[in-house]
């Protein structure tokens, strides 16, 4: 099924003459440095193809033939490979082999192209070959790259000095390139398993790039390396029969869904998730479904987010659907490492509408008071699963967590039961309710407990003892800070844990403690409104639990987050009532 969907997506976008996708044969590479020679095969420049400055250049990528299938063996690519291969040059210490990567380069180009190609670029190359003497590290001092290409044994490739192109780009070599491809096939040898046709069986497929985590050579999703995996007497991917040209249209199309830069691709947790629609129509939910789960990235406009979401909103209140057709499929991949291989983390199939749908009950279950700080864009899926997780890194977030959210999300299910314990872990270590930590907890109360009595902003009407303690604390702490003012350690950073589960073991003493902080308050008015809300808060309290459950300490939360938040959105209000002063005042 994912084969299939990957294959299909490839056929949608190969067909399009604004994609960049690789037609069969070829692959997208980034070459940084390219050897400028004449037609008589003499290296006139080694241009540095690279754009930016310093650690940030970054090289242009290229159209050039599929490379081999790379292993501890030599394999040469046709027309560009690393220094080692297409000059000879010894980067690591090991001459010999280095010699036989630089002839097996050599006798891939004869064998693809003949000894007289007629093409001027080919036979430039050709001359090169012929004429080049396996470089050493006095032939590249000349050059201004020399020594980066020593030290880093780049990617390489020729261009003909006439040319704006690669030699490999030029169109007599890419016909011939496919008219080859078409013409060498060997007999078909078994049954596809992706398009159902006859084709030959790709022994070892193209490697899958991109996945965070993974080997930067890159690792594969159809493989079987150990005996244990075969069965009927198979072996590698003869297991999984898919076709040669299947296999390099799920590839490819998975390789540019994970490129770098794409807007089809996010981070989740330890899962690179990339996404695609079944039609070309389905096109600006695939732009949308990043902004929905992604605001804060540096290459966009900030308020994207909120606008695709204002969108989505829209649509539901006009009656109209987002696309041409809402009720086409829309795929959702989730790929994270496993040692050589690619593991599925998850996979997610479901309609337009359907996802539409799931999106609006997360944004709704989500909402909550907003600090004056804290732009309107949706919160992210990044800063979600960031709040659970140790200093807020993304490399300390739980291995599973993010696909389980993902599946949540996108499933309107349940929330993880881990996703709330780990707010509420780090709220302990942390004694510190933020506001995404307050919107998740009240994501999950909504939708785990159906918990009615949970909204957007304070609601004092909401009596739940876990509710009210965390209000009533968070008003103790008010009490304190307008009596004291800044403190090195307030009464949150000493007893917020103990509050929030054992509320018997400190709330006398705090209430004892809250008498002289309203006895020092300056402003007499103040003192009794905080009296008073106090007052308010307690009434409320049919009793105090002498210990609470999770669920009970995400109501605390909630109710501590929202009670502070009223302070401060009451302070703002005063401050914006009062009329301003002149200078002569």
């Amino acid at each position: 099924m994912i084969l299939q969907a990957l294959n299909d997506y490839y056929a949608r976008k190969a067909a399009d003459p604004r994609t960049s996708l690789a037609p069969e044969g070829f692959e997208v590479k980034a070459i940084p440095f390219v050897l400028v020679i004449d037609a008589d095969g003499r290296l006139l420049q080694l241009a540095d193809r690279r754009e930016g400055v310093g650690k940030k250049k970054e090289a242009k990528a290229e159209l050039v033939p599929q490379g081999a299938k790379k292993t501890s063996g030599v394999a040469a690519n046709l027309l560009w490979d690393t220094a080692e291969y297409v000059l000879g040059v010894d980067t690591r210490g090991k001459p010999d082999r280095v010699a036989e990567q630089h002839q097996a380069f050599v006798k891939r180009f004869v064998e693809a192209f003949g000894g007289d190609p007629e093409d001027a670029g080919l036979r430039a190359v050709k001359a090169f070959l012929e004429r080049h003497v396996p470089s050493t590290r006095e032939d590249l001092s000349a050059h201004p790259a020399g020594a980066e290409i020593m030290e880093t044994n780049p990617l390489l490739s020729f261009q003909l000095q006439t040319d704006a192109v690669l030699v490999c780009q030029r169109p007599a070599v890419v016909a011939a390139l496919q008219a080859g491809q078409a013409g060498q096939g060997a007999p078909a040898d078994g049954i596809c398993l992706v398009s159902g046709e006859a084709d030959v069986i790709e022994r070892l497929h193209p490697s899958i790039k991109g996945v965070w985590g993974a080997q930067t050579s890159g690792a594969n999703i159809v493989s079987f390396n150990l005996d244990a995996f075969s069965s009927y007497g198979k072996t590698q991917s003869f297991n999984a029969p898919v076709g040669s040209r299947a296999a390099f249209a799920y590839t490819t199309a998975l390789n540019h869904l994970l490129s770098k830069g794409s807007r089809q691709r996010i981070q989740v947790g330890d899962a690179s998730t990339v996404f695609w629609a079944e039609k070309e129509s389905g096109a600006p939910f695939e732009t949308a479904f990043l902004d929905f789960l992604d605001a804060r990235r540096d290459d966009c406009d900030p308020d994207r987010g909120t606008q695709a979401v204002a969108s989505l909103y829209a649509c539901v209140r006009d009656g109209r659907p987002f696309t041409t057709d809402d009720l086409q499929r829309f795929h959702v991949l989730g790929l994270s490492p496993n040692a050589a291989r690619i593991a599925i983390r998850f996979w997610h199939v479901a309609s337009i509408r359907e996802l539409a749908t799931a999106f609006l009950r997360h944004f709704g279950d989500l909402e909550i008071d907003r600090p004056g700080y804290e732009a309107a864009a949706p919160l992210s899926l990044y800063r979600l699963l960031s709040s659970t997780a140790l200093q807020g890194k993304a490399e300390n977030i739980a291995p599973n967590l993010g696909g389980d959210v993902m599946r949540a999300i996108l499933k309107a299910l349940p929330y993880p039961e881990t996703l709330m314990q780990g707010a509420l872990r780090r709220i302990r270590a942390e004694r510190e309710v933020g506001f995404p930590r307050a919107a998740l907890l009240k994501a999950y109360l909504i939708r785990n407990c159906q918990d009615k009595e949970i909204t957007v902003s304070l609601n004092p009407e909401n009596i739940d003892p876990g509710y009210c303690l965390g209000r009533l604390f968070a008003a103790l702490e008010r009490v304190q800070e307008r009596a004291q003012g800044n403190l090195n350690a307030s009464i949150r950073d000493r007893y917020y844990g103990a509050f929030s589960t054992t509320p018997t073991t400190v709330l006398p003493m705090l209430m004892r403690l809250k008498n002289h902080h309203l006895a020092k308050l300056p402003n007499r008015g103040e003192a009794v409104n905080l009296e008073k809300l106090l007052a308010e808060i307690v009434d409320g309290l049919a009793d105090v639990p002498a210990r609470l459950s999770l669920t009970e300490q995400c109501r605390f939360a909630v109710g501590y987050y929202h009670q502070r938040q009223s302070f401060f959105n009451r302070a703002d209000a005063q401050t914006a009532d009062q009329p301003a002063t002149s200078l002569a005042e």
